[in-house]
């Protein structure tokens, strides 16, 4: 029984689907935990006081914001590391295969940002959420399009990886430009001095992952107190793990790190941070609810926004022969890829997060409801386009 049991543990993790259930069962459980006996507790857990001091030196955040802050840092210094690979020798790194996806990324962040513009440009709390509609959770659309197995082309995958990297790419730019606020000028120069600290490592050969590290710590606590997002450290640091190394034979400290923090993001980082970010009371929850200005705008512009702001461009762009479509996808595919994209969930709850916190107005409800059903119409819309146009592959791979 035992062995039985760790067999399918294993195979679990090794599922590519297991990232996108785990994410469903966390946010699932944050909505029970959030309607029910339990809800008391559920807040009293995410309000729980945590405080680090060093001398002079205080960080006192409830645990929530410690999620939000700290564990989210990590999530986007995996998606720095893996970033600057696919840039330097992946995907990224011919133009031509990047043409189709990179403009798939501006249509579906622009498009949906519009749809949201639209039904709240009259309300000045309410438009600073305009970001929101315009993030993927590649961990989630992943997962969905795993369940369709064998079926699915491997350049269909590399399309939806490069499309939600460079959408990623675009909401990192964001929350540095528009989700900051009280700049610490004192801070930000401990940023600035650590920055050729680390360019100096890079260039001189540090190949040990100890002193990035540790220099990444120093600067998270800075920004962290500059007013600039503090996950942003975690992407900047990225930027200076050496990828290789002089000698052939050793290990690459970029692709080491990303290997050792893809399990625990994966299955520990955002899982939590779902279960922290998800949890809705849905006590006196009205149609009228969802068609608040907020959650409409965010649903529509998740569900109908991706799809027109991803499949229109590219399509136009096929259909002018400025751009081919991969080998072995279909335009069926295409339009498929275009719907998971409006999976915003883990993305769209932390750029959500910092639209709204610092208003003083609660949102969260209305924010989070238009996230969930936005993510779950996409996420079936898009599972059922692939399902029903992707051919059955048998075992031998002939069609």
């Amino acid at each position: 029984m035992q062995n039985r049991l760790t067999s399918f543990i294993n195979f679990f993790i090794k599922s590519g689907s297991a990232s996108g259930i785990l994410l469903m069962l966390a946010a699932v459980l944050a909505i029970l935990s959030a309607n029910s006996f339990l809800e008391p507790y559920y807040q009293l857990l995410l309000s729980t006081p945590v405080e680090i001091r060093v001398g002079n030196l205080e960080i006192a955040k409830p645990l929530l914001l410690w999620v939000n802050d700290g564990l989210m840092a990590v999530f986007f210094f995996l998606i720095g590391l893996e970033l600057k690979r696919e840039v330097l020798e992946g995907a990224l790194s011919d133009i031509k295969q990047i043409v189709l996806p990179g403009v798939g990324a501006v249509g579906g962040m622009l498009v949906p940002a519009m749809i949201y513009i639209y039904f709240n440009h009259n309300d000045p709390v309410a438009i600073q959420g305009w970001a929101i509609p315009a993030a993927t959770d590649i961990a989630f659309a992943l997962g969905v399009l795993s369940l369709l197995g064998s079926r699915v082309p491997v350049s269909l995958k590399i399309f939806l990886t490069s499309l939600a990297i460079i959408d990623d790419i675009g909401a990192i730019v964001i929350i540095a430009m528009f989700y900051t606020s009280n700049i610490s000028v004192s801070a930000l120069l401990v940023v600035a001095i650590c920055l050729p600290v680390l360019y100096i490592f890079n260039k001189q050969g540090v190949y040990s992952k100890s002193p990035y590290l540790l220099i990444g710590l120093v600067m998270w606590i800075a920004t962290l107190k500059s007013g600039v997002h503090a996950t942003l450290a975690g992407v900047v640091l990225a930027m200076f793990i050496p990828l290789q190394t002089h000698n052939s034979s050793a290990t690459s400290p970029l692709k080491s790190l990303e290997k050792d923090l893809h399990s625990t993001v994966i299955f520990f980082i955002l899982p939590l941070f779902a279960f922290s970010n998800a949890g809705i009371n849905l006590s006196g929850l009205s149609v009228d609810s969802l068609l608040h200005s907020i959650p409409l705008g965010i649903a529509l512009g998740l569900f109908a926004g991706k799809q027109i702001g991803i499949f229109i461009p590219c399509y136009l762009l096929l259909k002018l022969k400025w751009a081919e479509l991969p080998e072995g996808m279909s335009i069926h595919g295409l339009y498929g890829c275009s719907a998971l994209c409006g999976i915003g969930f883990t993305m769209s709850l932390f750029i959500g997060s910092l639209a709204f916190e610092e208003t003083g107005v609660n949102l969260l409800i209305d924010e989070r409801l238009g996230i969930l059903v936005g993510s779950i119409l996409s996420g079936v819309t898009g599972y059922l386009i692939l399902k029903f146009s992707l051919k059955k592959i048998n075992h031998s791979g002939v069609e």
